[in-house]
């Protein structure tokens, strides 16, 4: 997979322009349909490994993962669903 390889933290930027982005994101409002299930932590220490739990920075620099939301499911590197419990964090759960 694109992300696996790309790193092992978690901490996210979101870009205004797609060309900025390191990742393409679709978010769906279904479970089902969701490749990568994410929950978003306060605390940036949360956000370790590649379990699906995200830590949204306001700094560029500190970002492992810079991301773009696209409204278009075939545009996307990857479709999420932010998930309420830290429990269905992760890969292909559904």
């Amino acid at each position: 997979m694109l992300i696996v390889s790309k790193t092992y933290s978690q901490q996210i930027y979101v870009c205004k322009y797609k060309s900025d982005a390191d990742i393409k994101i679709y978010v769906t409002e279904y479970k089902s349909e969701a490749t990568l299930m994410v929950y978003i932590t306060e605390y940036k220490y949360d956000a370790k490994g590649i379990k699906g739990i995200w830590f949204f920075t306001k700094y560029k620099s500190e970002a492992d993962w810079k991301i773009f939301y696209t409204k278009s499911k075939n545009e996307a590197d990857i479709v999420i669903y932010y998930t309420k419990y830290k429990s269905e964090a992760g890969w292909g759960k559904k």
